[in-house]
């Protein structure tokens, strides 16, 4: 079953999304992350088993402050 997860981080420079992308992209059962949002300050992951927490967390230590949006089914 594959999941959109939504997260709003803080970001304020390009590094800082660029960090963040590829932070995500490393995780296991990712297959696809994109910027959303006005400010692109929302991070998309789509993928299989992927942990949402596990992954707001590593944000949380790397980049900045991180809010999970939304978990739901792909379809």
């Amino acid at each position: 079953m594959k999941q959109k997860i939504v997260m709003k981080v803080q970001m304020s420079c390009q590094k800082c999304r660029t960090e963040s992308l590829k932070l995500v992209a490393k995780a296991d059962g990712v297959s696809f992350v994109g910027l959303e949002g006005a400010e692109k300050d929302k991070v998309v992951v789509i993928g299989e088993g992927v942990d949402a927490v596990k992954l707001a967390t590593s944000l949380r230590n790397k980049v900045g402050h991180t809010e999970l949006i939304s978990v739901a089914e792909q379809k």
